[in-house]
């Protein structure tokens, strides 16, 4: 079996909850893994996803046990996007609108193609 690993980060304005977190979650940028298999037969390559992972705590608050948590990635990105819409409803004067464009990591639905690639850990 083929497997291959990509990693990327997502950031959070605002607490989230997932269903397969235990309660909310803290605003933060996330280590995100995800795992997938090469599907065998085709005549061109192709894989599919078997596994997503969100790491906590977030990359700025290391304080508190670390975990992985294998979460759904439809899921997922629907709290991505309910985080942004959340951001794009705040008035201007708050401090996550005025904040540095270049000091905030890219945010966008969550899209393991856009993720760099990384060799299979054995």
């Amino acid at each position: 079996m083929d497997v291959r690993t990509r990693e990327t980060t997502i950031t959070f304005d605002h607490p989230f909850q997932l269903s397969d977190a235990d309660g909310v979650l803290p605003a933060g940028t996330y280590r995100i893994v995800v795992d997938e298999e090469r599907i065998p037969g085709l005549s061109f390559i192709a894989y599919r996803r078997v596994a997503t992972m969100l790491h906590t705590p977030a990359l700025a608050a290391p304080q508190g046990r670390n975990e992985r948590l294998s979460v759904n990635a439809a899921e997922l990105d629907a709290a991505l996007l309910k985080d942004q819409q959340k951001s794009a409803e705040e008035p201007a004067s708050s401090p996550a609108a005025s904040a540095p464009l270049l000091d905030v990591p890219q945010r966008g639905n969550f899209d393991a193609t856009a993720i760099s690639q990384h060799e299979p850990r054995l």
